[in-house]
């Protein structure tokens, strides 16, 4: 397996690059930070309309531009390296990716458009307050009802759940258990009987909602009982774009850190030349080297032919890149010295951001432990 990136994916990271320098510094991640939205939709018109952003990997027969998984693996990770503020990853990465996986033609050209265009914001649903990001964990109904399906109970932890035009509910058959009688469905985000909150977290940047549904009427998407399969690749494939969106804020976090060092003067030199920041300075690269290696070659398993090597590289993936991240962070701080714990230095951004990272789609105990089941099956 190749890990270069040819020419046209180089111009495509650089394009992306200086669009979010422009559009992402860290005064507008601040800003965007204390909004209930967490977005500016101008941006997010820019993004979808001017860029294409949200059509990247969305086949072309249903408006999409066709790309791989790798070249969304370069989006999220710029997007990573510059906080960006928006609903990308909950649309994109995961609902968009779900309904591919799990609709059937009429429902991915009736539901996909809108989404590659950037006019309809998709949430996917599927964690409960137990906090399970596994097909166990679901206990929320869906009963078969005037030919439709009716929804009840609550889903938590949902990125973006409070601002999606359109919500990818998954949910079980009463009296079913286990993966059994999982089903996907889709509901409008202002749907009756459906009360969504903004939930207090960590990370500003990254919005979580939860979701209380009461009678409310949903259709199905897919097969009926068969959501189990296409949730797991589902998570798999968006567990492989969150490592590569941690590596890079590690990157970044890890070129801040060097240039402080190399700025901050100390006894009459640069405290980069103190032997103990140069042990860090190694520690980092190699930490997030090893970290982007993992992730890239993830990436690659999504778009190969060997759909059996994906779920243990995205499990391994996840597990590099959320401690790599986790002690850039630490490291960043530490570099910074005093300042480094101020609500004015802006690498309690990434930090904050890496703390959420590490624990989102699973933290590492959960994805080595789910990594050595996979290889053993």
């Amino acid at each position: 397996m190749s890990f270069s990136f040819t020419d046209e994916q180089a111009e495509f990271r650089s394009v992306l690059r200086r669009f979010l320098a422009e559009k992402s510094p860290t005064t507008e991640v601040r800003r965007l930070m204390e909004t209930e939205a967490g977005f500016d939709r101008e941006v997010w018109r820019q993004l979808s309309q001017d860029l294409g952003l949200t059509a990247l990997h969305i086949p072309e027969e249903y408006g999409g531009q066709g790309f791989g998984f790798v070249e969304l693996a370069i989006a999220v990770e710029e997007m990573g390296r510059a906080l960006l503020c928006a609903p990308y990853f909950s649309s994109i990465v995961l609902a968009a990716t779900a309904i591919m996986n799990a609709g059937d033609e009429a429902q991915k050209r009736d539901l996909l458009p809108a989404i590659a265009a950037g006019d309809s914001r998709a949430a996917l649903a599927f964690t409960e307050d137990n906090g399970r990001w596994d097909a166990a964990g679901v206990s929320m109904t869906a009963t078969p009802r005037d030919g439709g399906y009716q929804l009840d109970g609550a889903k938590s932890f949902v990125l973006d759940g409070h601002t999606a035009d359109l919500l990818v509910v998954l949910a079980r058959r009463p009296g079913s258990a286990g993966e059994e009688g999982l089903s996907f469905f889709t509901v409008p985000g202002d749907a009756q009987g459906l009360t969504r909150r903004l939930l207090q977290s960590t990370d500003g940047t990254r919005k979580l909602a939860r979701l209380e549904f009461q009678g409310v009427s949903a259709e199905l998407l897919g097969e009926e009982g068969g959501a189990a399969a296409p949730l797991s690749h589902t998570l798999d494939q968006a567990v492989a774009c969150l490592a590569n969106e941690m590596v890079g804020g590690a990157e970044m976090l890890r070129e801040q850190a060097l240039e402080y060092a190399t700025l901050r003067m100390q006894f009459g030199r640069a405290i980069a030349s103190f032997q103990t920041l140069k042990h860090k300075a190694a520690d980092m690269l190699i930490d997030v080297e090893l970290a982007k290696s993992a992730a890239y070659y993830a990436a690659a398993a999504v778009d190969g032919d060997d759909v059996d090597e994906l779920p243990a590289m995205a499990s391994l993936a996840k597990a590099g890149g959320a401690e790599a991240y986790m002690q850039t962070a630490i490291h960043a701080i530490q570099i910074h010295g005093g300042i480094g714990f101020t609500w004015d230095n802006d690498t309690h951004l990434w930090f904050k951001r890496a703390k959420s990272s590490e624990v989102f789609l699973g933290d590492p105990n959960y994805h080595r432990e789910l990594m050595l089941q996979r290889w053993r099956d």
